[in-house]
């Protein structure tokens, strides 16, 4: 868990952060202190992870189609 740490404060930006995986992702990092920038298209399945947990609440999320 030292190895953690590193995320604490750290920058990290996110593509796909509203699919399964990438919320969780997103949720992960959160816990450990990451200031998160998620870059996705709008959620993919309803109800989605994403959304029912509000992960967008607490992140700079920008809706785009690379």
């Amino acid at each position: 868990m030292k190895n953690l740490k590193v995320f604490k404060n750290s920058k990290v930006i996110i593509t796909g952060h509203t699919g399964f995986k990438g919320s969780w992702l997103t949720a992960w990092l959160k816990l450990l202190g990451a200031n998160i920038m998620g870059i996705s298209i709008n959620s993919p399945t309803n109800p989605s992870h994403f959304k029912v947990s509000k992960i967008g609440k607490n992140i700079k999320n920008i809706n785009l189609d690379i």
